[in-house]
């Protein structure tokens, strides 16, 4: 888990937009389509091996993959959540407040 102070002074590197730790329903939603090796990140890379949280973009655009409490936060390792998630939602329905 993120220390909430560091996730107070983390954002988006590419927007500086906030970011806000995903709800564990939204990461086993992406493992499965990890599992089934039909999950590409922002590069087009398939993504290999699941992630163990994540970071979900103000804008709820991206969700920045988090593996051993280590936020991998490069922007082509972002994971498109366009096509996931309904994006007429509000985000607090995506994330968990710490």
């Amino acid at each position: 888990m993120i220390d909430k102070e560091l996730l107070e002074i983390l954002c988006c590197p590419e927007t500086k937009e906030d970011v806000y730790i995903a709800k564990n329903d939204l990461i086993d939603k992406l493992n499965s389509l990890i599992d089934k090796k039909e999950l590409k990140n922002r590069n087009g890379d398939i993504i290999e091996g699941k992630i163990d949280s994540g970071l979900i973009r103000q804008d709820m655009k991206f969700i920045y993959p988090i593996r051993e409490d280590i936020p991998i936060m490069l922007i082509d390792e972002a994971i498109p959540l366009e096509k996931i998630i309904d994006m007429q939602k509000k985000i607090d329905e995506y994330i968990t407040v710490i």
